[in-house]
């Protein structure tokens, strides 16, 4: 079973234009293995607010057309968005504690929802913060 980062399902979301091994994936796998982290929906909504922000038309556009791909995202993984319960939480605390210098906060999040559920976190950030912590199993769709 499967946990999608934020730079996965963005790339699947290209299209015909999807990286090969990020397309290969999501066609080698069903969809009930695949699993998002609420942290994926704070990513790309932070996306759309700075979107906004800019003000003009063309970046408008682009927040409502990033906004209804995720309201879309969200409806179609339903009871498989996971967020931080309280076993999580005291995971990524205890995450937090192996490297005060390591700013990835959320992927560390992402890392205590994979090793709570036992999930393989998909991402193309296996050089980051999931290297760190060597009980995540992480895969990289991208070097496929």
């Amino acid at each position: 079973m499967y946990l999608i980062d934020t730079n996965v399902i963005s790339e699947y979301r290209k299209g015909a234009g999807t990286n090969p091994g990020v397309r290969q994936f999501f066609a080698d796998v069903e969809s009930t293995v695949l699993f998002l982290p609420v942290q994926v929906a704070g990513e790309i909504q932070a996306g759309i607010a700075k979107l906004r922000r800019i003000g003009t038309e063309q970046a408008r556009l682009q927040a409502r057309i990033y906004e209804d791909w995720l309201d879309g995202l969200l409806a179609e993984y339903g009871n498989r968005v996971l967020g931080l319960d309280i076993e999580a939480t005291r995971m990524w605390g205890s995450l937090l504690s192996t490297d005060k210098k390591d700013p990835h906060t959320i992927d560390k999040q992402i890392a205590a929802i994979a090793l709570i559920y036992n999930l393989t976190v998909v991402t193309r950030d296996k050089g980051e913060a999931f290297s760190r912590i060597p009980a995540v199993q992480v895969l990289d769709p991208f070097s496929a």
